[in-house]
């Protein structure tokens, strides 16, 4: 079981059984109000930042050599989701064999420990089993019950550094992982609640979170999203997660912005095409599972709380990307969803209707 704990200041008493620390840090990290916490912990640690914000495979191995050149024997990642999914297979591919490529080889438990402060609220990846990596241009699903941190620490005062518009992108990644993981097929009565509780928390504090910096409102977002980070760890994302990722690397957008600029659209078509449900569970309680979010976003139904979520991306100034050539871009995105993600979703998607909600989806010049 994942211990959840809130400050940094009993972080000598977790690594206290660790002889050397890899401190896996993001770029933010010399600017983040916990730094002297960190940098002033009683076990020796040696620092490893060798990545990008989509990391590659070859930026892992480079942090995996380091982790065992040094003799380490934990990790503490300190940064927003690309550091601690950089952390998290170090910690996997820490045990595994130099003659065989990391992906290719068996998963298994180790013994490293892995302690992660995030320094976004969106991701949730502190208490998920998943991380992402981009090995020779595709992305890397990496997924372990082992990967999940030892202690994930919230502090809510490194959310005052983030700049205004990752603040909002991150918060939007929380609050779709929320909505998406409780109309998942995998549901269950656990995430449900975890859901619930992630959408009413950011749908109560976004706008003072995101407009007055108020610290009271930063602490529940942060909060919402680490629980938000639970639920998805349990029933994975949906088509708006899959649909997501090519409009990032087509459009530069950052990735909470794509799902939600995405989440709508979605929304509505499932909402037509009930019918169409491969929720074993059937297409009445999907209808109801739509109603329950909507109550949660505080609407009286579901069609009302995608009103209520297009008019929050507006105010956001979260747009829709713009093509200059969107017949060609078109072709390229709904060539390339992911087709294990859409198994997750409750109506089924076939190629023209991904292409046609894409096409609701970028606008053109």
């Amino acid at each position: 079981m994942q211990k959840i704990v809130h400050g940094t200041q009993f972080l000598n008493e977790y690594l206290s059984d660790c002889m050397k620390v890899l401190l896996v840090c993001g770029s933010s990290f010399d600017q983040l109000p916990i730094k002297d916490d960190i940098t002033g912990i009683d076990r020796p640690y040696v620092v490893f930042d060798q990545f990008t914000s989509n990391p590659l495979y070859e930026d892992v191995s480079k942090g995996v050599r380091r982790f065992r050149e040094e003799r380490c024997d934990a990790i503490l990642a300190v940064g927003g989701g690309s550091a601690i999914d950089v952390a998290k297979c170090i910690k996997l591919f820490s045990g595994m064999t130099d003659d065989k490529l990391y992906l290719e080889q068996e998963y298994r438990h180790n013994n490293v420990k892995l302690i992660a402060i995030p320094t976004t609220a969106g991701t949730g990846s502190e208490s998920t089993r998943y991380a992402v990596i981009y090995y020779e241009g595709k992305k890397q699903s990496v997924t372990h019950d082992s990967i999940v941190p030892d202690i994930a620490i919230l502090e809510p005062s490194v959310l005052k550094s983030l700049p205004a518009y990752q603040k909002k992108c991150t918060m939007l990644d929380a609050l779709c992982q929320g909505i998406e993981s409780w109309w998942s097929v995998n549901s269950t009565a656990e995430s449900q609640a975890l859901s619930r509780n992630a959408i009413e928390t950011i749908v109560r504090h976004w706008k003072r979170y995101i407009f007055d910096g108020d610290e009271e409102s930063a602490e529940a977002v942060m909060n919402a999203a680490n629980i938000a980070g639970q639920a998805i760890c349990i029933t994975q994302t949906t088509a708006a997660h899959a649909f997501s990722y090519k409009i990032t690397s087509l459009y530069g957008l950052p990735h909470g912005h794509a799902v939600a600029v995405c989440l709508p659209e979605i929304w509505e078509y499932m909402l037509g095409h009930i019918d169409d449900c491969i929720d074993t569970r059937g297409h009445v309680y999907l209808k109801d599972i739509f109603a329950q979010i909507a109550m949660a976003m505080g609407c009286h139904s579901a069609e009302a709380a995608i009103g209520s979520f297009r008019e929050m991306l507006n105010v956001l100034g979260t747009l829709n990307p713009v093509s200059a050539d969107k017949a060609h871009d078109l072709e390229i995105l709904s060539k390339t969803v992911n087709p294990i993600r859409l198994r997750n979703n409750p109506v089924s998607l076939d190629e023209k209707s991904i292409r046609a909600l894409y096409d609701q989806i970028v606008h053109t010049k």
